[in-house]
């Protein structure tokens, strides 16, 4: 999953940078509103973390232009915690969700993965295709009960798949949300990681759909 982190602070976006890549998403940083607008805008994120008080652009207004031009990206709104005010119009502005600074670390990670399962249309934090079961909180894989050990790509690339289960999904799409802004991109690197998926899961859990990408289906 990519994340845009939209946050002028930049000890506080260090610090939101850090527990996002260590919790296994792609993470792209904006220190003002005009350019976390400009990549909302232009890249393709499965949520974005905005704060409301940015410099050039402040972020209501930027979260106003994304709905105006229909991105329904899920919105993570940072707001001060004595501005009630600013919770009402986030919301109204088409947040989809809002935590208070200060806030620990732990809460913006469990309301991250309950915005990108929801946007998904999972309502709970255990994902099941078959015999594999993933765990999104915890980042853990099983195969009949049975632990299994993936490098961070390669649970990044099961992630986006089984959170978009029975959808197929281009090399190009994959490569768009598994790696950020700054990563040497190269579609056909997915391949090598769907082989060494395969190895570890059933044969029949990541179709290959010619031509289009791929696929885990619907139980």
């Amino acid at each position: 999953m990519r994340i845009l982190i939209v946050e002028d602070d930049a000890n506080l976006n260090r610090q939101l940078k850090e527990a996002l890549s260590e919790a296994g998403y792609a993470v792209d940083v904006a220190f003002d509103g005009e350019e976390g607008h400009f990549l909302g805008d232009t890249e393709p994120y499965d949520a974005i973390i905005l704060d409301i008080g940015l410099p050039q652009m402040d972020g209501l207004s930027v979260l106003e232009e994304w709905r105006r031009a229909g991105k329904t990206t899920p919105v993570l709104l940072l707001t001060a915690r004595d501005r009630w005010s600013d919770k009402v119009q986030g919301i109204d502005a088409g947040a989809d969700d809002y935590v208070a600074k200060p806030f620990h670390m732990e809460e913006v990670l469990a309301r991250l993965r309950a915005l990108v399962r929801r946007a998904a249309g999972h309502a709970s934090n255990e994902i099941v295709a078959g015999s594999v079961r993933l765990d999104a909180r915890s980042g853990k894989v099983t195969v009949d009960g049975q632990a299994i050990k993936l490098t961070s790509h390669e649970l990044r690339l099961l992630s986006y798949l089984m959170h978009h289960k029975g959808k197929v999904i281009s090399r190009t799409e994959l490569t768009e949300h598994l790696y950020d802004q700054d990563f040497d991109r190269d579609s056909n690197t997915i391949e090598v990681f769907v082989g060494r998926l395969r190895k570890k899961l059933p044969d029949t859990c990541i179709q290959t759909v010619r031509g289009l990408g791929y696929q885990i289906l619907e139980d």
